[in-house]
């Protein structure tokens, strides 16, 4: 998921993805931990996926910001 189709998504939706996300992050961590994880990459790609959610949310509140100072 890149961030263009991020930017698609209703803010609900953003916040729902961002819960699942954090969630699979937890529980690739508790397999690498247990020695079940083969693929590491996991890890990598969850990462980013929480990190270009919340630029997204960032971006939007900003963008809320800046409209309610105008």
């Amino acid at each position: 998921m890149d961030a263009a189709e991020i930017r698609d998504m209703s803010m609900e939706d953003i916040l729902a993805e961002l819960d699942d996300a954090r969630e699979a992050l937890m529980r690739l961590r508790f397999q690498l931990t247990t020695g079940e994880l083969t693929d590491h990459n996991q890890i990598r790609f969850t990462r980013r996926k929480i990190a270009r959610l919340q630029t997204v949310i960032t971006e939007r509140a900003a963008a809320e910001n800046k409209e309610g100072e105008a």
